[in-house]
């Protein structure tokens, strides 16, 4: 098998699943600095669906809703809340990659087809993964539309909070699955495993889950995989499980090259994080070394820290995005690391359980 076997050249745009894709749109432009590019809905010729397309640096967001209550999308948006749908990938021959992928055991969701407008011709196809999430397989030629045929052009521009592109995106999946859906990832897309944690890593007093890091050769496409662990106490990834109704995706991780400065946008505008103590902050040059950035500057914002032998890493984790306790995203600046944050693991799960504790779920 060759490094990158199906040409996947990056996420071409993650799709998510809304009740209210105007609003879901206004809420990821005023908060997270999205800038929207297209629109497609009645004014279009759509009959049946509104969905609006974000983008922030190389990322594209897409926030679709359906008229039709009895609607495929519906129905998941009334099951499990606002969610990620589709996690697309650019594909330089989606009829050669849908093939290989389903020889190798996906199954298939829709077969290769051609989506056209006066701007060109795409090409797409779609595969199931874990839960009700999808990878769809997208070659787009010359195609110069805005974004996909049937889309227009719909600028709204927005103040960017200097997100850069998505980084990694985590699943949460059901006790017992992690292995499978680490093993489809395998055998299916040709990802390796970069990096495993179990229960002895993460865990606290309380809970704990384990974790398998799935990558691309060239790590630009990284899925952790979660699944919960024995613990006193019910895990972030059993409550995911319980209010999504499923596995799914549980948080989106977007690079930044200055988090100060993302982080301090993201809370002007009103993204609410997870808090850790201060005293996560009295040891922290100690534990991490030497960093650029002062802990004058991080500990007002709650930014944790965390070293490897590659480097190290700054990341924070806002409260969930919508009613549920499950979605949320991550804001990640890498300094030469490329692990997510073990050494954070603790704090972290730790300020999670403690608003878990006060949703009553712990």
């Amino acid at each position: 098998m060759t490094d990158n076997p199906l040409r996947l050249r990056k996420i071409h745009h993650v799709e998510m699943w809304v009740g209210n894709a105007k609003q879901a749109a206004y809420f990821y432009r005023k908060a997270f600095g999205f800038r929207q590019i297209a629109y497609a809905g009645l004014e279009t010729g759509r009959r049946d669906i509104c969905s609006f397309v974000l983008e922030q640096g190389q990322a594209k967001l897409v926030l679709t809703s359906s008229f039709d209550p009895e609607s495929e999308i519906s129905r998941h948006a009334s099951l499990h809340g606002d969610g990620v749908k589709d996690i697309c990938f650019h594909v330089d021959d989606a009829d050669l990659t849908f093939a290989k992928v389903v020889e190798c055991g996906a199954e298939p969701v829709a077969e290769p087809y051609d989506m056209q407008d006066e701007h060109g011709t795409v090409r797409r196809a779609t595969v199931a993964t874990y839960g009700d999430t999808v990878h769809s397989l997208v070659s787009d030629g010359k195609y110069k539309g805005p974004f996909l045929p049937g889309y227009v052009e719909d600028i709204v521009e927005t103040e960017d909070a200097g997100l850069l592109r998505f980084d990694h995106m985590v699943g949460n999946v059901e006790l017992g699955k992690m292995e499978h859906w680490a093993d489809w990832y395998s055998k299916v897309l040709g990802f390796k495993r970069y990096i495993q944690f179990d229960d002895s890593q993460i865990a606290t007093e309380y809970s704990a889950l384990m974790s398998i890091v799935m990558s691309d050769n060239s790590y630009s496409i990284k899925f952790p995989i979660n699944e919960p662990a024995q613990g006193r106490n019910k895990s972030q990834i059993e409550e995911y499980l319980d209010y999504y109704r499923g596995p799914g995706v549980q948080h989106i991780a977007m690079l930044t090259s200055d988090i100060v400065k993302t982080v301090t946008r993201l809370m002007d505008n009103g993204v609410k994080f997870i808090a850790v103590p201060d005293t996560y902050y009295e040891n922290l040059p100690e534990r991490v070394g030497e960093i650029d950035e002062s802990i004058r500057d991080l500990q007002p914002l709650g930014i944790l820290a965390d070293r490897d032998d590659e480097g190290y890493l700054l990341q924070l984790f806002t409260q969930p995005v919508v009613d549920r306790p499950t979605l949320f995203f991550e804001i990640i600046q890498r300094k030469g690391s490329r692990g997510f944050g073990e050494g954070n693991f603790k704090a972290l799960f730790e300020a999670i359980e403690r608003e878990q504790a006060r949703r009553g779920n712990l």
